[in-house]
């Protein structure tokens, strides 16, 4: 039998009041307490904290507080990511996200979501999909990424969009909802 976290993973419906998952989301709490008190001057302790909270990323890694996320361990990242203020990562699926990518202020990126079916949501279960975002894509502020959602290389999304389907390669990408613009010149 598949433990809660195990089909939260899997993309399965899940019980999030489960003990063990509830026991991650407050590491995760305190993690970003710490964090989000830290100070400027406070980089080696800021530096720490983070790798603590999201072991999978790669050098450089920037994130300008305040910060949340519901679990850090299913985040992972490239090399020379930058979160500016106020975003918020809903890792209850994979969260993979590639070398230089920059967002904005207050980027949300969802992998959480609930059935449809308003009898299915009594249950209290709920489930996740995974995110994608390639290489070198720039998330401008205020962004949402719904669940399932990955965003190719060289994309940029604009602020204030809400990404509700996937984005190819090297586009200029906004609105709500979110659409291809035009291409990229490189």
């Amino acid at each position: 039998m598949s433990s809660e976290k195990e089909k939260m993973l899997r993309g399965d419906l899940y019980d999030p009041r489960d003990e063990q998952l509830s026991a991650e989301r407050r590491r995760a709490r305190l993690l970003t307490k710490a964090l989000n008190d830290t100070s400027d001057e406070q980089q080696d302790e800021r530096a720490k904290l983070i790798h603590q909270l999201i072991p999978n990323a790669g050098e450089g890694l920037w994130i300008e507080p305040p910060f949340h996320c519901d679990y850090g361990l299913n985040i992972t990242l490239g090399d020379k990511v930058y979160f500016n203020f106020n975003c918020i990562v809903l890792d209850v699926a994979p969260v993979r996200i590639g070398s230089g990518v920059l967002f904005g202020p207050s980027v949300h990126i969802y992998t959480a979501t609930h059935p449809l079916k308003s009898t299915d949501r009594r249950t209290g279960l709920e489930f996740a999909k995974p995110i994608e975002i390639g290489d070198d894509v720039w998330v401008g502020g205020g962004a949402i990424i719904c669940p399932g959602v990955k965003i190719g290389a060289r994309s940029v999304i604009g602020a204030g969009s809400v990404v509700t389907r996937d984005i190819p390669e090297a586009v200029i990408a906004a609105g709500n909802p979110c659409r291809v613009i035009r291409a990229v010149k490189e």
